[in-house]
């Protein structure tokens, strides 16, 4: 056989690395601008509130639970069509209905109505989604009705009840500020965990994270406080420095609890990915795993802080 000359053999080895950087920054520069257009999104759907907010969070809403049903029946190809519509209504009308209720977008009457109704519609999805599973022939119907309500209580619920911010004293900026804490946590972990990282957080399920990434997260997130409290004076008047710092203590803690939920799951069913969405971050599931934990423990300390003091 000729042999290729040494020459030949460096230049096809630096065009190769060449061609993997390329590749590697236009996946960068993708996936920036994705976090760039989903950060904007979210900022101007929180600061606007009202029907903006609920139909943002509802397409949020539809197409998690369109990922997490087809993530958990990826093994048989993915939910059944009747049930993966019924079980996708039932999610919105939960998240539709308290995200009217608590943004009291009509009078008081009309909202107390429209109220009993989402709850009623609600009670019947429980009731239909567990008739329709008696006469469906699958293998595991105890399994596939189990995955209808896990997702309506993991996906569904947290991003319905993330609209009860709007009825706290400077509500909508509370809840901005605890997306905020989110990113900044993420980073933190991510910064601190792959500079000095060394003790493995959960290796069982996540190898990857450690607990000074965990810590840098949390630091992270509770540094943030100072910034909103000093910074933005006129936005946090209803709640105190020390308040903020325990919001993104809780943030922190169950962000990262959050990411690793979402990694069992993905674990246990052998996918790497809940969907390919949103190009270099794969699916929406995967960015909101986060918020899923971080909603209702951050509604119950709120809560907490505004009846027994700050």
């Amino acid at each position: 056989m000729e042999s290729v000359p040494p020459q030949k053999l460096r230049c096809k080895l630096i065009l190769t690395i060449f061609a993997e950087i390329i590749r590697k920054m236009k996946n960068l520069i993708l996936r920036a601008i994705t976090g760039a257009i989903y950060v904007v999104l979210i900022c101007f759907s929180v600061l606007s509130g009202g029907l903006s907010y609920i139909v943002f969070f509802a397409l949020i809403t539809l197409v998690a639970l369109q990922e997490f049903y087809n993530l958990c029946n990826s093994s048989n190809g993915g939910e059944n069509i009747t049930t993966l519509v019924i079980d996708v209504a039932g999610g919105l009308v939960l998240c539709i209905g308290l995200g009217c209720v608590n943004l009291k977008l009509l009078s008081p009457f009309t909202t107390a109505v429209l109220g009993g109704t989402f709850f009623t519609v609600y009670l019947l999805y429980l009731i239909v989604r567990l008739v329709v599973q008696l006469y469906s022939n699958e293998n595991s119907p105890l399994t596939n009705l189990a995955y209808s309500y896990m997702g309506q209580m993991y996906v569904a619920l947290p991003l319905g009840i993330m609209s009860m911010f709007y009825t706290f004293p400077d509500g909508k900026f509370l809840l901005l500020a605890m997306f905020v804490m989110i990113w900044l946590n993420d980073t933190g972990a991510f910064c601190v965990g792959s500079l000095i990282g060394k003790h493995k957080l959960f290796p069982r399920i996540s190898p990857k994270k450690s607990w000074e990434g965990f810590i840098g997260g949390v630091v992270f997130s509770i540094a943030s406080a100072f910034v909103f409290k000093f910074g933005f004076p006129q936005y946090f008047e209803s709640i105190s420095l020390l308040g903020l710092c325990g919001l993104g203590a809780v943030v922190g803690a169950f962000a990262t609890w959050g990411d690793l939920a979402e990694s069992l799951i993905k674990r246990t069913l052998g996918v790497k990915d809940s969907g390919n969405i949103l190009p270099g971050h794969g699916g929406i599931l995967d960015r909101i795993d986060s918020l899923l934990l971080v909603v209702p423990a951050s509604v119950l300390y709120l809560t907490a802080i505004i009846l027994y003091g700050y």
